[in-house]
C-alpha cells in the first residue's frame, strides 16, 4: 500500500533530489523485506531508466506499480523520449478543430503510454483532470488541459482511452478538483470556498467523465474544501474519499494520494498519523511517505487496535492486485527493442504548429543587439542549453546572450526579449510580479523591443499582447523544448529555413 521515490539514476551519487530519493541499500530494503507496492522515478535519460526498472523489479518480492509524472509525455522527465507541449495547448487547438484536439489528445495518450512501457513504467500519474479557471494559479496552470469543465473532460477522456489501449494504468488528479487556487499545495494548504453545487458543475465534473471513462486509478488533492469537509484536507477526508468518490460518484478504481511529503498535507499532523488518516480516509495507496517503515508500521498499529477495518485494507488490497494483473508481466515486456516505433516529433510539431501565435508586422531580418532570455531558475532550465535553438539562431544573426532570472532583469539596450514562464510546482507564483511588469513596460516604453517571444504560459503572452505595440514582431509558444525553440526563431528570423524533417512522419 506504498508508494516510495527512486532516482531514475543507477548510481548513489547521481541522486538529483537525495532528501527524497534513497540510497540504494534502503531503496533494496523497501523492496525486498518491506514489500513495498510501488516505485515512483524521476531523473535519467530513457535508456538509464530502462535498466533502473529492470533493476527495481529484480529487487521487489511482488510485482511492482512503477509510476512518473509523465503529463507531457515521457520525455518530460526522462531525456530521450518524446516531450509534448504542456496540455493546454489541446484547449487552442479546439478553438478551431475540437475534433482534431480531441484525436491529438488521445494520440498523445496512446504514445505516452507506448514510450513509457519500453522503458519499464507501467503507471502514468496522468492526466490532471483539473479545470485551470484561476490565471494566478501556481501549480496547475497550463498542466491542465482547458479553463472550462466541458473542454476537461472530452480532452482528458480521449487521453485516458489512447493511454489505457495499452497495458498501463491512467491517472485522474488531483481529485476534488486543484483548479481554482491561487497557492501551491507543494508549499502551503490551499481552500476552495465554493458552494457543493459549483464544485459539482466546474470541479467534480471531469472526475465524472474519467469515472466513466474507466480511469484506472485517481489522485487526490491537498486541498481544505468547507463545503465537503470543514476539518480535514481531501487526502484524509472520509467525506470526500469514501463518501463523495467511492459513494456518491461510484468509482471503484485505485485511490493513491498525491506526494505525502508537500507541504500543503505534511504540515497538517505527524507523518505516522498521516498514514493512517489516509488508509482511514478510504485510499489504496500512499505516495511518497516522508518514512515508509514508519508508514507501515503506523497502519499496522492501527490494524491491531481496530481504528482500521482489516475489512477496509482488505479491499485494497484486491483493488491493488487487480490493478496489477491488468498489466504486462515483466518477463512478456521487451525492453530490448528500440524505444519508438516511429519518430514522434511529427506530431508535436503539428501540435505546436496549429496553436502558436505569431505576429511579424515587420519581419526582422538581421538587425543586431542582445538576445535577452528570462527564466523562471538559472540553476533549473531543462529546455535550455549552449546548442538550444533560441540561443543559436539569433547568435547567427550577431545577436549577443544575455540570460536573467525573473528576479533580475534590470535591461536596457535593443533586444529581442524571449520569456521561458509557466506555472510549476514549488514556484509559489505563477506568471509576471508588479515588477516584472514595470520593467517590461520601461522597455516598451523607450522603444528597446525589436521582438518579442514567449514560451510556456498563455496568461503571460495575453498581458504582452495587451502592452506591445502592433508592430513589434510577436510570437507565443506553449512549448518551451528545442523543437518549440526552433519553430519560434524559425518564424522571426526569415531566412532560417524551416527543418522539414519535423514534418515527415504525421500529416494534417
Amino acid at each position: 500500500m506504498v508508494v516510495v521515490r527512486a532516482s531514475g539514476h543507477l548510481l548513489d551519487h547521481q541522486r538529483e533530489y537525495p532528501q527524497w530519493e534513497p540510497i540504494e541499500a534502503d531503496l533494496r530494503y523497501w523492496l525486498s523485506e518491506l514489500n513495498v507496492g510501488g516505485v515512483i522515478l524521476l531523473g535519467g535519460n530513457a535508456v538509464e531508466v530502462a535498466q533502473r526498472t529492470k533493476q527495481l523489479r529484480s529487487w521487489s518480492s511482488q510485482p511492482l506499480l512503477i509510476a512518473a509524472d509523465i503529463e507531457e509525455g515521457v520525455g518530460q522527465r526522462f531525456n530521450g523520449a518524446t516531450w509534448f507541449p504542456p496540455p493546454m495547448v489541446l484547449a487552442e487547438i479546439a478553438k478551431e478543430d475540437e475534433f482534431k484536439a480531441i484525436c491529438y489528445a488521445m494520440q498523445m495518450g496512446m504514445i505516452t503510454a507506448q514510450e513509457a512501457l519500453a522503458i519499464g513504467i507501467n503507471w502514468l500519474l496522468a492526466p490532471v483532470v483539473d479545470v485551470n479557471n484561476n490565471p494566478d494559479n501556481p501549480v496547475i496552470n497550463i498542466r491542465a488541459f482547458a479553463d472550462t469543465p466541458e473542454m476537461v473532460s472530452k480532452l482528458t477522456r480521449a487521453f485516458i482511452k489512447g493511454a489505457q489501449s495499452l497495458p498501463v494504468l491512467a491517472t485522474a488528479k488531483h481529485f476534488p478538483g486543484h483548479g481554482d487556487t491561487s497557492a501551491d499545495s507543494h508549499l502551503e494548504l490551499p481552500i476552495i470556498e465554493h458552494e457543493l453545487e459549483r464544485l459539482k458543475r466546474i470541479e467534480l465534473a471531469p472526475f465524472v467523465s474519467a469515472i466513466s471513462g474507466k480511469v484506472a486509478s485517481i489522485m487526490t488533492a491537498h486541498l481544505l474544501i468547507p463545503a465537503l469537509d470543514q476539518v480535514y484536507p481531501a487526502t484524509i477526508s472520509q467525506t470526500i474519499i469514501k463518501q463523495q468518490l467511492r459513494e456518491s460518484l461510484g468509482y471503484q478504481g485505485l485511490i493513491v494520494t498525491d506526494a505525502l511529503i508537500m507541504g500543503g498535507i505534511s504540515n497538517f499532523c505527524l507523518a505516522d498519523e498521516l498514514a493512517v488518516k489516509a488508509i482511514e480516509a478510504g485510499v489504496d495507496m500512499l505516495l511518497m511517505p516522508e518514512d515508509p517503515e514508519l508508514a507501515i508500521n503506523a497502519i499496522y498499529n492501527a490494524l491491531q487496535s481496530g481504528r482500521l477495518d482489516p475489512e477496509d485494507v482488505s479491499d485494497s488490497l484486491e483493488r491493488i492486485a487487480y490493478a496489477k494483473s491488468k498489466l504486462v508481466p515483466p518477463e512478456q515486456e521487451d525492453l530490448s527493442t528500440s524505444l519508438y516505433k516511429r519518430d514522434y516529433q511529427g506530431l508535436c510539431h503539428i501540435i505546436l504548429e496549429k496553436s502558436m501565435q505569431v505576429s511579424l508586422p515587420t519581419p526582422l531580418i538581421n538587425r543586431a543587439g542582445e538576445n535577452v532570455i528570462v527564466v523562471d531558475d538559472l540553476l533549473n532550465c531543462p529546455y535550455l542549453n549552449r546548442n538550444s535553438p533560441s540561443i543559436l539562431v539569433p547568435r547567427s544573426f550577431g545577436y549577443a546572450l544575455k540570460l536573467r532570472a525573473q528576479s533580475d532583469i534590470a535591461l536596457t539596450g535593443s533586444m529581442i526579449l524571449q520569456i521561458f514562464i509557466r506555472g510549476n510546482p514549488f514556484r509559489g507564483s505563477a506568471g509576471l510580479t508588479t515588477q516584472n511588469k514595470e520593467t517590461y513596460l520601461k522597455l516598451i516604453q523607450n522603444q528597446s523591443l525589436q521582438a518579442v517571444i514567449i514560451y510556456g504560459s498563455p496568461y503571460v503572452a495575453q498581458w504582452f499582447k495587451s502592452e506591445l505595440p502592433r508592430d513589434i514582431p510577436f510570437i507565443f509558444s506553449y512549448g518551451q523544448n528545442d523543437l518549440a525553440q526552433a519553430m519560434a526563431c524559425e518564424k522571426l528570423f526569415t531566412k532560417v529555413n524551416p527543418s522539414e524533417s519535423y514534418k515527415n512522419d504525421f500529416t494534417d
